[in-house]
């Protein structure tokens, strides 16, 4: 679990990444894992999940493959989900013993052309009242800068909901909130990067020639209700740690 200090960082900054939370031979294994998952959805279907601003704004043609409710597809991930390495982290971070998924993406960013996505918080997507969201960010690959790892704003939390853009996916202005001004955050695999949903942030274009390989999971307190009813998804609700306290008896 985080120490105090940690904890103390990520109040402050609004993100922290936590090394070597699953070991390299976990990391390992669940990267095939995706990339499986990848050539089974890839034989009927586009899974091709580039934003519309960051296609905007593009000098060459990228994707980012993607995949919601991983759990689903492999018994691997449900295992992961509720992972106390990672779900007591995140109830350290939430602030409460109980531990809600709202939902789970994986991503491969492919080698050469992985999509970016422009800076954005989360917060538009799926807001909530007391704002306990977070987000993890499992690495099952390292993630250098030239692989489009992801780049905070510190501290960014604080200012609370910020105006965006809604065409082409919630972002914020492109010119007030360029990329190349965020903090990286290179990780390698096994390292778990945790982050407030209302921490700006975004991540570059993979130019590397390896792929970049990504689960995300968004979790918060159970007792913390949305405001708006949407963003669903099959395992919104899941019980990943503790108890819901609101379910009835």
């Amino acid at each position: 679990m985080l120490t105090a200090e940690q904890l103390a960082f990520y109040h402050e900054n609004g993100y922290i990444l936590v090394k070597g939370v699953l070991t390299k031979e976990e990391a390992q294994t669940y990267r095939q894992e995706c990339h499986n998952l990848v050539e089974r959805l890839t034989r009927d279907q586009d899974i091709d999940a580039t934003w519309g601003s960051a296609r905007a704004n593009a000098t060459v043609a990228t994707r980012i493959l993607h995949c919601h409710d991983v759990q689903f597809q492999s018994a691997a991930f449900s295992r992961l989900l509720v992972d106390e390495r990672v779900t007591g982290i995140a109830a350290d971070i939430i602030g409460s013993p109980n531990v809600q998924l709202h939902h789970n993406k994986m991503f491969v960013k492919p080698p050469e052309k992985g999509s970016p996505f422009p800076m954005h918080q989360d917060y538009p997507f799926f807001p909530h009242k007391n704002h306990s969201m977070i987000a993890a960010i499992l690495h099952f690959d390292n993630a250098p800068l030239e692989k489009g790892c992801v780049r905070v704003v510190p501290g960014s939390h604080k200012l609370g909901p910020v105006p965006h853009q809604e065409e082409g996916s919630w972002h914020l202005p492109l010119e007030q909130y360029p990329l190349e001004s965020a903090q990286p955050c290179p990780a390698e695999a096994g390292d778990v990067l945790f982050f407030s949903y209302l921490t700006i942030h975004g991540s570059g274009v993979n130019v590397s020639d390896e792929a970049r390989t990504t689960l995300l999971i968004q979790m918060r307190d159970p007792q913390d209700p949305p405001t708006v009813d949407t963003h669903k998804s099959r395992g919104q609700g899941m019980i990943l740690r503790g108890i819901d306290p609101l379910e009835p008896r």
